[in-house]
C-alpha cells in the first residue's frame, strides 16, 4: 500500500466515527411521509405526472420493442404492468422498460447532473403495485430516493468529464433507496440496498447520442430494485462501500478527491427544495434549452431567411459545451446533444418538439448547411445549484448586411427551477405527450390521478392503457 494512500485511509477513519453507508440506511429505515417538507409535495407530484406522459410518448421509440421483447417479456413473472399497459412482467423488467423508455426521448426532467425521475417513477411505480404500496409510501420512497442521489452527488459533482452519466450512476443508488423504503426494510438492510446498488451503477457518455443513453435510466431503475430484494433476501455488502477509499464515491470521482468525510445531511437538510426539478419543454439535453428559447425570442416577429446568417455564437457553461458533441448531428439521437441543432432549429424552425426531432428534419439540407455557422464558446462560470450549468448563456447572431442582434444574458426558462410550469402547462405537455395512447377522457382522468399521487390507496387505481403492447 502507498503511503499517500494509507494515509488518505487512516484519515478517514480517524475522523469518521460513523459511517456514510449506514448513515444512509438509518435515515432510509426511518424516514416518513409526515417528515417530508411540505413544499415538495406538488413537484412530487409533477415528477410523477410529467414521466408517465414522456414514457406514452416514447412508446414507439425503437429502443421500447429492443427491451420489451428481448429481457422483459422473457422472464414470466406478472409482477405489475408494463408501462401501464395490460401486459404484465416482473416488477424490474417493468421498471428497466418504462425507464429506458421515459428517457428515450430526452424528454423527462432535470435535476442534479441527471434525470431523477427517469429512474425513480419507473422503479417505485413497478414495485409499489408489487407490494400494494399507497399514495404516501410512493411519494415518500420518491424523495428518499431523490435526497440520496443528492447527499452522494454533492460529494463530487463533475462525472461527465471521466466519461459517466451521472443518471445511470446515481440511479441505481436512488432506486434502491427507494426501494428499500417501499419495502420498509430496517436500517441494516437498507444500508445493504445501497451499498449492493454501487456494483450496478455504471453508464459511459461515450454512449450520448444513441438508443444507449435513455436505456441508461432503465438499468438503475431495475438495478436499484434488484439490490434492495437482494438486500431483503439478506444478500451482504460492503458496511462502507460509499466511502471506503476504494468504493463508490472514489471510484466515479473525476478528480480522485470526492468528500468522503463530511456527515450526511439526510433527514437535517432537505435538498429538493431547493435542488428543484426542471421540467423539459422540449425533447432535447437541457443544455440547449436556453440558447434555443432565448434565439426563439430573439427573433420573435422576424422572417429570418437563414442564408442571411453569417454567424451565431452562444456562450455557455464549460460543462455544457462538454455534453454537447456533436457539432454536424446526422441522427435525431445526435441532434439531442447538439447545440447547433438546437440553433437552428430556432432560427429556421422556431420550434423544437418530438416532430422536429425526427432523422428526416435533422438532415434536410437547410439544417444541416446552418451548422457550420454555429460556435458555442465555454465559459468557466458556474451555477451553485448545478455546476455542470453556467449562471447565464447568451447569443450573439450576426446577419450578412452587419446587423447583430443580441439575446443579453438568459438565466431561466420555462419549466425550469425558477419558473416551474403551471398546471395547464404541464396539462398541455402531457395531453400532447399521451395524444397517440389516449382519447382526451382517458389522458385527463390519468393526469388527475397523477397530480394526486400521495392520495391514491395504491398505484393500481391508475388506469390501464389498452392501446399498447397488444401482439
Amino acid at each position: 500500500m502507498s503511503v499517500e494512500f494509507e494515509s488518505r485511509t487512516c484519515h478517514i477513519r480517524r475522523h469518521r466515527v460513523g459511517s456514510l453507508t449506514s448513515d444512509i440506511g438509518e435515515f432510509l429505515a426511518s424516514v416518513t411521509y409526515d417528515d417530508l417538507p411540505p413544499e415538495v409535495l406538488p413537484m412530487v407530484r409533477d415528477a410523477f405526472t410529467d414521466t408517465v406522459a414522456v414514457i406514452m410518448v416514447g412508446i414507439d421509440q425503437p429502443v421500447a420493442e429492443v427491451v420489451r421483447k428481448t429481457l422483459a417479456r422473457p422472464l414470466g413473472a406478472a409482477e405489475a404492468r408494463s408501462c401501464l399497459s395490460s401486459e404484465r412482467v416482473a416488477a424490474p423488467e417493468a421498471a428497466l422498460l418504462a425507464g429506458a423508455i421515459a428517457h428515450s426521448l430526452d424528454y423527462d426532467d432535470q435535476s442534479m447532473s441527471g434525470h431523477p425521475s427517469a429512474v425513480l417513477v419507473p422503479a417505485i411505480l413497478a414495485e409499489a403495485e408489487f407490494l400494494g404500496s399507497d399514495g404516501r409510501d410512493v411519494v415518500t420512497a420518491y424523495v428518499a430516493g431523490y435526497e440520496v442521489w443528492c447527499e452522494l452527488w454533492r460529494r463530487d459533482r463533475s462525472y461527465h468529464a471521466k466519461g459517466w452519466h451521472p443518471t445511470s450512476v446515481f440511479g441505481a443508488m436512488a432506486a434502491a433507496a427507494a426501494g428499500a423504503v417501499l419495502r420498509g426494510l430496517p436500517a441494516d438492510r437498507a444500508a445493504a440496498a445501497v451499498a449492493i446498488a454501487g456494483s450496478y451503477a455504471g453508464g459511459l457518455f461515450s454512449n450520448f447520442g444513441s438508443m444507449m443513453k435513455g436505456y441508461h435510466a432503465g438499468l438503475a431503475a431495475r438495478g436499484g430494485l434488484e439490490a434492495a430484494r437482494l438486500a431483503a433476501a439478506g444478500m451482504s455488502a460492503g458496511h462502507d462501500a460509499i466511502e471506503n477509499p476504494q468504493g463508490f464515491l472514489m471510484a466515479y470521482s473525476t478528480q480522485r478527491e470526492p468528500d468522503l468525510t463530511s456527515d450526511s445531511k439526510l433527514g437535517k437538510e432537505w435538498y429538493l427544495p431547493t435542488h428543484k426539478l426542471l421540467i423539459k419543454l422540449h425533447p432535447t439535453c437541457y443544455f440547449l434549452h436556453r440558447s434555443f428559447n432565448g434565439t426563439v425570442a430573439m427573433l420573435a416577429g422576424r422572417d429570418v431567411d437563414p442564408d442571411e446568417v453569417e454567424s451565431v455564437e452562444v456562450r455557455m457553461g464549460r460543462g455544457q459545451v462538454t455534453c454537447l458533441v456533436y457539432e454536424r448531428p446526422q441522427t435525431r439521437w445526435e441532434a439531442e446533444f447538439s447545440g447547433q441543432f438546437g440553433i437552428a432549429a430556432a432560427v429556421i424552425l422556431g420550434k423544437m418538439g418530438v416532430p422536429e426531432l425526427a432523422d428526416e428534419v435533422v438532415q434536410r439540407p437547410d439544417i444541416q448547411a446552418f451548422f457550420p455557422k454555429v460556435r458555442l464558446v465555454p465559459v468557466d462560470e458556474y451555477d451553485e445549484r448545478d455546476p455542470v450549468f453556467s449562471p447565464t448563456e447568451s447569443v450573439t447572431l450576426r446577419f450578412k448586411s452587419g446587423e447583430v442582434l443580441e439575446s443579453g444574458p438568459i438565466a431561466t426558462i420555462p419549466g425550469h427551477a425558477s419558473d416551474p410550469l403551471t398546471t395547464e402547462q404541464l396539462w398541455g405537455k402531457f395531453r400532447e405527450c399521451t395524444a397517440k395512447t389516449h382519447t382526451d377522457s382517458e389522458s385527463r382522468e390519468l393526469f388527475d390521478l397523477l397530480q394526486k399521487v400521495d392520495a391514491l390507496p395504491s398505484v393500481k387505481v391508475l388506469p390501464t392503457c389498452t392501446s399498447i403492447f397488444q401482439d
